[in-house]
């Protein structure tokens, strides 16, 4: 008889779409001098702070097990943080979580919430992890259509919830569009979502970036929220600790019970000693992250600057307030992931295709310019544009 091996991986996880991030890594890696407008990362480093915390970490009692949902310390820091920054009320009955990084916080509530079969709604563009996520946990995806500005659109929403809803995720500032969500329509989301009997979702990763008039919301700093909202924070982007992997969310306390199963089975416990390198990173505080801004807003007008200025590129821009993205149209008929790959190749700049983003209508690009200075993104996106330019055929039907 003949023996049968065991199946290459699970079919939740064989159906999850592919992260194009390995793909590009490899890209760059191949073509030497290629300019990236991908990843999303910033230019700056952690705070002195955080880095002094991390190396002064002598105390031998910091290498056993520490406590499931963080040290006591973090949590007092982080709370504070959120009643001070987020406006979260002192009375709202929530939990915070230290996780490693936002990212798993975001797969453990669902874990959390969800059964195989129940439906989670992603706004159009949605962050692909968190497509990827629902995906693997056995979750239907529903994404819904938002404006021509990229703001979320009520109605179509409200279309979309159905008996096996559990969740709405909303992501703002936005990844990829750099929209920052309006509080009205925020709050109106959060509303819904109470009326409805879900969970808001509010991936807050990006809240120190806004530029211009636009502020950042978090939703469950509403009245009445804190029963139905769950909000997910990173050190990632405001502190440049991507790599440090370092988030915590903010949950309502009838998940206490399920998130302690959880992240005790997953983590164990956060890292300790990146716990101590993040209280560090708050005593430097948001204005750590602020006074990169002017950079960051440098280089965002010099991107755009690029992109107006070439009054034959085959391509148009609804720009964002918030993070560092910039979500273009592409005027061809290839396809956004052949495009992408001929534009490292032959044109010597990386970016990622919306089809990563769920925008599987037309051809989109994402540009990352936190890494950059303004001079070296806009020579970037001078490559860019030489390679839409390059890679045609137009598509002259309408957007």
């Amino acid at each position: 008889m003949r023996r049968v091996g065991p199946a290459s991986c699970a079919a939740r996880v064989r159906t999850a779409q592919e992260s194009f991030i390995p793909t590009l890594h490899r890209l760059l890696r191949e073509t030497p001098g290629a300019l990236s407008l991908g990843q999303g990362v910033v230019f700056y480093p952690p705070p002195g702070a955080a880095i002094a915390a991390l190396r002064g970490e002598h105390d031998t009692t910091s290498h056993g097990y520490g406590d499931t949902f963080g040290e006591p310390d973090l949590l007092r820091a982080l709370e504070h943080k959120l009643r001070e920054e987020n406006s979260i009320p002192r009375d709202a009955p929530a939990r915070v979580v230290v996780t490693a990084g936002s990212n798993m916080g975001f797969f453990q509530v669902l874990l959390a919430i969800t059964d195989p079969g129940d439906e989670v709604i992603l706004p159009l563009p949605y962050y692909f992890n968190h497509a990827m996520a629902a995906t693997m946990l056995g979750c239907r995806v529903v994404p819904v259509a938002t404006e021509a500005d990229w703001q979320p659109d009520l109605e179509s929403l409200e279309r979309a919830v159905g008996g096996r809803t559990k969740a709405l995720v909303t992501v703002s500032p936005n990844n990829p569009s750099g929209a920052v969500y309006t509080p009205e329509r925020l709050a109106a989301i959060n509303r819904l979502c109470a009326a409805r009997g879900i969970y808001h979702i509010s991936d807050e990763a990006y809240e120190y970036f806004t530029y211009g008039s636009a502020r950042h919301y978090s939703p469950a700093s509403g009245k009445g929220a804190a029963s139905h909202t769950i909000s997910l924070f990173s050190f990632s982007k405001s502190y440049g600790m991507a790599g440090w992997r370092l988030g915590y969310l903010l949950l309502p306390e009838q998940l206490e019970s399920a998130l302690s199963k959880i992240q005790d089975t997953n983590l164990i416990c956060p890292p300790r000693a990146m716990q101590r390198a993040a209280l560090g990173a708050l005593q430097a505080g948001p204005s750590y992250c602020r006074r990169h801004l002017e950079r960051l807003a440098a280089t965002r007008a010099a991107v755009q600057d690029e992109l107006t200025r070439a009054v034959d590129a085959p391509c148009s821009l609804v720009p964002g307030d918030g993070a560092f993205y910039l979500l273009l149209r592409v005027h061809t008929r290839l396809d956004d992931q052949e495009l992408a790959t001929r534009l490292v190749r032959e044109h010597r700049v990386a970016v990622l295709p919306g089809s990563c983003f769920g925008l599987r209508e037309g051809c989109y690009l994402r540009l990352s310019y936190g890494a950059l200075a303004p001079a070296q993104a806009a020579l970037a996106t001078r490559h860019l544009l030489t390679g839409l330019r390059a890679c045609g055929p137009l598509d002259t039907s309408p957007a």
